[in-house]
């Protein structure tokens, strides 16, 4: 297998730009496949394309033709409980109709009797064998059939809801002539309805559908104009609203197959055509809606329209105007997310596809988009890799990115100027894709080459320095720079008995196993490792390659080497011991040697003190120590201050720590009590109050973690000398140790 590969690569690098370009035309291929594919994964960030489109430019503010009548808090406070009582709503009718109200659409539904109208206690009453004698009209105790009178008196477009299932809606109101095919063959249709009573349908002039059916994230931006049920056409509430407003008498369907109108594929609808206004749709009917940043449509809270003085703003507002009314009341509102803002009322919308309409201002996708989108895609993405085999990695990133411009440019300029919808994302796609299979295999190639060069170096340098020479090759040259750095170093505890218990081959086995899993947690949390020095480990982080928690991945990294040597530990049959010694601080790191060999190393007195660091974990029988340079970046740890300590060849004291476990032990109340108690027993030491000092000594012996046992014996030795022979008076609570 390894033979094959071998010949197919040779074969490659012979006839390299053919298998450079055939890489990238596979790739293309895959690209325009899943693009165009039924669920396409495109399909929904192009949605989000048009809503960054709208959010970036929105429809221009203009004077609105609607006026909205909201049903909020502020009027079901002052007229009562909702739902209102029918006659209410019809003295709304007749005060709006008599404010000169062009039309009056419901974004509401009354689909159940008016539960106050009198009509009902009557009847009720009737029932259980009372009679009743009303000396007026009885219709005036039909409330419901006062709504009714109302209707039929204004421009009223009552509402209606199209759903799956439910009662068949009423007959529609206006008519609907046809050029070209017929709406019933491509329209979708609905099973039933939520309606009004039918004496109310019966009533109004005007019928239309408020319902919004929902897009996959719930945004609406397009709305169907008609909706069917079986052979019948139902108008949306907006454009029936402005149906009544103009006088019209019906609408006119223009669908393929019309005059001037192709079909270049299924049927489908093309405009809608109502008075003097042509709306253009989709081939399923709906309407891309253009919204408005901000709506000009004055908004009446419903109370100021029955107010007992006449309102003359809110008359001027609403004369000449479509009105809508629907709700924002909390607990009735019907709120709608749109590209602009979430949480809209849905009344809102109805008066943006109405705006949208009498001002002309419509976003479109005209039907050869997609195609055009295609060619855009197919022809860039060609071009790039035509040009990919002479130019240089920046220079084909370079025109990679420009191609993608190119599409989000010409995307932006149809919409800016236009108000056309068209997505630079199947372009940007499939350029992506081609020049990231065309680069990879023209990688590949340059890899297959340069193998020589890595196998004969690799004789005389670790990989990793062969490989940063292959990348940059102008570092073949000795020096360092200076970084901050984390250092670790590691070491086996009685490594020499251990020694010499085991053959030669013995011992090779046993360090391999040793060092294979804890250079594996090194090099999963970004270690360098520097050197092995026998039994031993020196490593470093934040450099080559910047880590601005070095410190933290140094910290897990002490944990992750004790939890897998607790794990080796389960196969031996003699425990391992080891001490692992961290410090950060600025070394002198980078290529370190002679001029006839070198490698990657860091110099420095941190490395020194780090050394030194992992020296002292003999003395205090501890696993791991760390100086305050390092635990500065470990607050999510549990960390326990073990003493103040001046290693060998240093004068000036460092505080070092030890880890004792990850964030949920740091969290522990256990944890968090015996670091304090640790504290406090520090606090008198260092504060020379040695009685006190050997008093909380005695205490946490109790409570301590067992591997604190022989830092205490160290503290209580020091006590008992100090108990006869005091510190000298300039002494600042470090011990100077005597050992490396």
């Amino acid at each position: 297998m390894r033979a094959f590969l071998n010949n197919l690569l040779g074969l490659a690098r012979r006839y390299r730009r053919l298998a450079i370009w055939s890489s990238g035309l596979v790739a293309l291929a895959v690209a325009v496949g899943l693009a165009l594919s039924p669920v396409s994964p495109l399909d929904r960030l192009n949605l989000l394309v048009y809503d960054g489109y709208q959010t970036l430019r929105p429809r221009p503010a203009a004077e609105s033709a609607v006026a909205v009548i909201d049903v909020d808090d502020e009027s079901i406070g002052r007229i009562g409980q909702w739902p209102w009582s029918r006659t209410v709503i019809a003295a709304i009718v007749d005060r709006l109709a008599a404010m000169g109200a062009a039309s009056i659409a419901f974004d509401i539904v009354f689909s159940e009797p008016d539960r106050t109208s009198p009509a009902l206690a009557v009847a009720q009453l009737e029932k259980q064998g009372f009679q009743i004698a009303y000396p007026g009209n009885p219709d005036e105790l039909d409330h419901d059939k006062a709504l009714a009178e109302a209707f039929a008196r204004a421009p009223v477009v009552a509402g209606l809801v199209m759903a799956e299932s439910g009662a068949p809606p009423p007959r529609p109101k206006a008519g609907f002539a046809f050029g070209g095919d017929n709406p019933s063959s491509y329209l979708p249709a609905y099973g039933g309805s939520v309606r009004n009573l039918p004496i109310l349908d019966q009533a109004a002039p005007g019928l239309g559908v408020f319902s919004f059916p929902p897009e996959r994230d719930g945004v609406v931006r397009r709305i169907p104009l008609l909706s069917r049920f079986g052979s019948q056409l139902y108008p949306g509430l907006s454009i029936e609203a402005l149906r009544l407003a103009v006088g019209a008498s019906g609408y006119i369907v223009r669908s393929t197959g019309a005059s001037g109108e192709y079909a270049t594929g299924n049927p489908g609808m093309t405009a809608l055509k109502v008075g003097d206004f042509e709306i253009p749709t989709g081939a399923d009917g709906r309407l891309w809606v253009y919204y408005s940043a901000r709506p000009t449509a004055p908004v009446i809270s419903a109370h100021r329209v029955l107010a007992a003085e006449p309102d003359a703003a809110a008359a001027q507002e609403v004369a000449g105007r479509i009105v809508l009314i629907g709700t924002s009341a909390v607990g009735l509102r019907d709120l709608v997310s749109t590209p602009l803002a979430a949480g809209v009322p849905g009344v809102l919308v109805h008066g943006e596809i109405v705006d949208q309409i009498v001002h002309k201002r419509f976003l479109t996708r005209p039907d050869w988009a997609d195609g055009m989108e295609l060619v855009l895609a197919v022809g860039l993405s060609l071009l790039l890799l035509a040009l990919l085999p002479f130019l240089s990695t920046t220079a084909n990133a370079v025109s990679a990115a420009a191609a993608m411009a190119i599409a989000v440019g010409a995307g932006w300029y149809a919409f800016a100027h236009d108000s056309m919808l068209l997505s630079p994302l199947m372009t940007a796609f499939c350029c992506l894709l081609t020049y990231g299979a065309a680069s990879g295999a023209r990688l590949l190639l340059s890899e297959s080459e340069g193998r020589y060069i890595r196998t004969a170096f690799s004789h005389y340098l670790s990989p990793v320095m062969v490989q940063r020479l292959v990348e940059n090759p102008e570092s073949l040259v000795l020096g360092g720079e200076n970084r901050e750095l984390t250092l670790l170093f590691c070491d086996i505890r009685g490594f020499t008995s251990i020694s010499e218990t085991m053959e030669p081959t013995q011992l090779t086995v046993f360090l391999n196993n040793f060092l294979t899993p804890m250079t594996d947690v090194l090099m999963r949390n970004g270690a360098t490792i520097d050197k092995y020095m026998g039994d031993a480990i020196m490593a470093f982080w934040n450099a080559p390659i910047d880590m601005p928690d070095h410190r933290k991945r140094a910290g897990e990294s002490v944990l992750g080497m004790l939890a897998a040597l607790e794990k080796l530990n389960a196969s031996l049959e003699r425990p391992v011991r080891i001490g692992v010694g961290l410090n950060s601080g600025v070394c002198c790191v980078g290529n370190l040697g002679s001029r006839q060999r070198f490698d990657y190393s860091a110099i420095g007195d941190p490395v020194n003190l780090a050394s030194r660091v992992e020296g002292l974990t003999k003395l205090y029988g501890l696993s791991n120590l760390l100086t305050a340079s390092t635990a500065e970046g470990l607050a999510d740890l549990a960390l326990v201050e073990v003493d103040l300590v001046a290693v060998v060849g240093r004068d000036e004291p460092t505080a070092v720590y030890t880890i004792l476990g990850g964030p949920e032990v740091a969290a522990s109340p256990d944890f968090l009590a015996f670091r304090d108690e640790h504290g406090l027993f520090l606090a008198a030491y260092r504060g020379r109050q040695f009685e006190a000092a050997a008093e909380r000594l005695r205490g946490l012996r109790q409570a301590a973690p067992a591997q604190f046992a022989k830092v205490y014996d160290e503290y209580a030795q020091r006590l008992a000398i100090f108990a006869s022979e005091p510190p000298p008076g300039d002494w600042d609570g470090a011990y100077h140790a005597e050992h490396k």
